[in-house]
This record gives C-alpha cells, sequence and structure tokens, in this order.
C-alpha cells in the first residue's frame, strides 16, 4: 500500500513506542509526536486590571500552559493550516 507522507504525519524517528496524549479539545487519544502542542502564556489576572497595576510599578506573574490537540481539532481551531494541493506533496531537496 502506498503512503502517503515519508513520515507517515509523526514526527517519531527511528523511536519505536511513543506514549499517548489526550486531546483537550475532544479528548481523543493522540500519539506524543503526532498531537499539535502549544505553549501559551496565561495571567489569571484580568487583561485591563493587569495593565493598571503595570502602570504603578506591579509585577504579575504569567504561566505557560501547554495544550495538545489532535489533527482534527487543531485545523478546526485554525492552529494549523489546510495546505493547497499543489504544496502538499511538494518536496525541498535536501
Amino acid at each position: 500500500m502506498p503512503k502517503k507522507r515519508e513520515s507517515r504525519g509523526r514526527h517519531k524517528g527511528d523511536k519505536g513506542k511513543v506514549s499517548y496524549v489526550q486531546c483537550d479539545n475532544c479528548g481523543r487519544r493522540v500519539p506524543r509526536d503526532k498531537a499539535i502542542c502549544i505553549t501559551r502564556m496565561y495571567s489569571p489576572v484580568d487583561p485591563q486590571l493587569a495593565r493598571e497595576l503595570e502602570k504603578k510599578g506591579a509585577i504579575i506573574m504569567r504561566y505557560p500552559v501547554t495544550k495538545c490537540y489532535c489533527i482534527s481539532c487543531a485545523v478546526h481551531l485554525g492552529i494549523v493550516k489546510v495546505r493547497p494541493e499543489a504544496e502538499r506533496k511538494r518536496r525541498s531537496p535536501v
């Protein structure tokens, strides 16, 4: 059977088995190397209040929050774009 992608859609390399993570949107179990993981900074303080406090010299901590999504949820949320058909199988010369 022909394969669509050389990597089969994963970043595994020659590792063997990889653990699973749960999609933060739909709950599907996805291999860790196939999941789309995004790290964003999160502040528990309201943005308007944070601006006012920073003007007065207060330091407000921001925490990194990592969320992992399955491919279908990442496409649905716009994190990953669907490439045009001409670009999908294009390989760069190495």
